[in-house]
């Protein structure tokens, strides 16, 4: 390579110089020097890029997901290059004219420096628009690593020079960097930067190591000239390090090193697995002395074996956990002191700290839309809490509001609750990590599905539950019959009503049911206007109807928890064949006792009936009446009524 660039200046020499025997004149003359010497400096960069050895090779451009991105930024700038050849040719021609004018002609002087300050503002806008592309693409294009000896990244390269594309440069940078090693007579003074016009070589020798484009410079944000100084500095560096790190001093330090963890670690390991064989010793020791096993309350969670049991898996997993761990650290040590396998110990922190990293930055990140979280938490907390204020207020009576009953405070409040719950979670939905995310939205629909045709007959338990609430047919520890359910009330939930029976039977009905069925509440108005308890006794038609009332009335005003007010009454509810029904009616307040005032009432019937000569019976007669005692009581038959004879006939044949 060094022969052909070597060629090419003598070329251009000879050429130069063999103008002037062609009587081409002074400013033809130097328009062609400068497009000679133009045509020559793109050839010395595209030839710059090539690997020296490979000189049988030809270059074959990569096309890669960079080169795509950039295909675009790459016509513009083609574009912009030819366009700067061209101006710089011209302009050398318009320099060439005011030098050939002198000061002959002033006004042509001024006219052509006016079009070399025009050139001079187009490749200033020139330069502007290229530092836009380049800043358009900055956060898109990947950058290809330059490697040093030990595969650590040196710079990166982001541009294609030529036909060479960003790739293709980098690997062969890093080819060139790697062969400086194997001269012996490299030192760091021996890289030199030399710049000419826009573009600056990095050169060993006759070798040119890399070259520095304006496009590159735009990319590093400086010029050619202090990039190619930093990029040589960082070659020159890795090279000296390289060096120190092969020395045979340096390797028996490291070896040496490396020798000295391993001894370390054996003896941790060692020894950490006698400590815990020590604590597995003191803790099977301590079986029913200090450790007891666990209790709570009366129940026994574990028993000393169970509890001596637990604490050595612990020791064990603990034990393995800190082996474990130790490997694990002294291994990138180890790594760490070859500069060979420095990159395994980077990896090895890097599973440990990068998802560390990782979780850390992602809560960072997501502070304020915790913090906001946080915010309408607490806002809609304490709107919960001035809602439960309002309710137990009305629930106590403190609060009386027009159509509005003590009763519906609290499940009125919890119906609230769920649409304010509902409102809050609507609220935050938007500060959920991965709340947009496809998968997140087809749980939330699949639960949603689930929830709307798994809960259908739940959801049907608990709307009726509500109408029943607001309907006021019974509250809790009132005595209801439900069907053919009958008992007091004991709870009232959003999908059953559980009733105790008399019998302290408890029974659940599902809301639902108790809608479709009727209902009969026994305690409703029996503090007020008392319940109507009855009973019906049937007595033959020989005992005086009023002397039946009498003692009825007698036998109520006589059972506990009767009411005085109002009185017992008596109705005659049929007259069959061979007796009187009686009905007795009475009131009372206690409607959950009706069983035990039931039985009172009979119990003091048939004292009353005993103490007046009732006998409690429901006679029936036969056809035969000639010869028995009327049935009809004895103060409405005649004084002289005597029972009439039995008539007897006898027929002879």
């Amino acid at each position: 390579m060094f022969y052909l660039v070597s060629l090419l200046k003598y070329v251009s020499l000879l050429a130069v110089h063999s103008l002037p025997f062609f009587k081409i004149n002074k400013m033809k003359r130097k328009a062609h020097i400068l497009l000679i010497f133009t045509v020559l400096f793109t050839v010395t960069i595209s030839i710059a890029q090539t690997d020296s050895t490979a000189t049988n090779s030809i270059a074959k451009p990569a096309i890669d997901s960079s080169e795509i991105v950039q295909k675009s930024f790459q016509k513009k700038l083609a574009n912009l290059e030819r366009q700067r050849l061209i101006d710089s040719i011209k302009k050398a021609e318009l320099e060439a004219q005011i030098k050939d004018l002198k000061n002959s002609d002033p006004d042509q002087q001024n006219r052509l420096q006016a079009q070399i300050n025009a050139l001079n503002a187009q490749e200033t806008d020139r330069l502007t628009q290229k530092k836009k592309e380049i800043e358009a693409l900055r956060n898109s294009t990947k950058g290809y690593p330059v490697l040093g000896f030990f595969d650590d990244t040196l710079f990166n390269v982001y541009t294609k020079l030529g036909s060479f594309s960003a790739k293709e440069r980098a690997e062969a940078i890093t080819k060139r960097v790697k062969e400086l090693s194997k001269d012996f007579r490299y030192t760091s003074d021996s890289l030199v930067v030399n710049t000419v016009e826009n573009s600056s070589d990095i050169t060993y020798g006759e070798n040119i190591i890399m070259s520095i484009s304006q496009s590159d410079a735009i990319w590093g944000n400086t010029t050619t000239n202090n990039l190619a100084t930093t990029y040589r500095d960082k070659i020159a560096m890795s090279v000296s390090t390289y060096r120190d790190e092969i020395n045979i001093w340096t390797i028996a330090k490291e070896i040496g090193l490396a020798i000295l963890v391993l001894i370390a670690i054996w003896l941790f390991i060692k020894y950490s697995i006698k400590f815990f064989k020590w604590t597995a010793k003191k803790i099977e020791n301590q079986e029913n002395k200090r450790i007891k096993g666990v209790k709570l309350k009366d129940y026994t969670l574990f028993d000393a074996k169970r509890q001596v049991t637990a604490l050595l898996l612990v020791n064990k997993v603990l034990k393995w956990f800190i082996i474990l761990l130790a490997i694990y650290i002294a291994l990138p040590i180890l790594f760490g002191i070859f500069p060979w396998t420095r990159n395994f110990a980077d990896t090895l922190f890097g599973y440990v700290l990068n998802p560390v990293k990782s979780i850390l930055s992602s809560i960072w990140n997501y502070l304020p839309n915790l913090i906001a979280i946080i915010v309408i938490v607490l806002v809609f907390r304490y709107v919960l809490k001035g809602i439960r204020f309002l309710s137990m207020e009305i629930m106590r009576g403190n609060l009386k509001i027009n159509g509005f009953y003590p009763d519906w405070a609290r499940p009125t409040y919890q119906i609230v609750r769920v649409l304010v719950i509902a409102f809050m979670i609507v609220s935050i939905w938007g500060y959920i990590p991965g709340s947009d995310s496809p998968v997140f939205q087809g749980i939330s629909v699949f639960l949603g599905f689930l929830f709307t045709f798994g809960s259908a007959g739940s959801l049907s338990n608990i709307i009726a539950g509500l109408v029943l609430t607001y309907m006021r047919l019974f509250k809790i520890g009132d005595r209801v019959k439900i069907g053919d359910v009958f008992g007091d009330v004991i709870e009232k939930s959003s999908l059953v009503t559980r009733v105790r029976t008399p019998k302290n039977e408890i029974i659940s009905i599902p809301n639902s049911t108790v809608m479709s069925s009727h209902t009969i509440n026994y305690s409703s108005d029996a503090p007020e206007k008392g319940l109507i308890i009855h009973t019906t006794v049937t007595i033959g038609y020989d005992i005086p109807w009023k002397k039946m009332h009498a003692a009825l009335i007698e036998a109520a005003t006589r059972t506990a928890l009767v009411m005085e007010t109002p009185e017992p009454f008596v109705l005659q509810t049929s007259l069959e064949d061979f007796y009187v029904a009686y009905q007795i009616n009475a009131y009372v307040q206690e409607a959950n006792k009706q069983a035990a005032i039931y039985s009172n009432l009979h119990q003091n019937i048939q004292d009353v009936c005993n103490e007046q000569g009732i006998e409690i019976l429901s006679p029936h007669y036969r056809a035969a009446r000639d010869g028995n005692t009327s049935t009809i009581p004895e103060n409405y038959l005649p004084k002289d009524y005597k029972a009439p004879s039995f008539n007897v006939k006898q027929q002879k044949d």
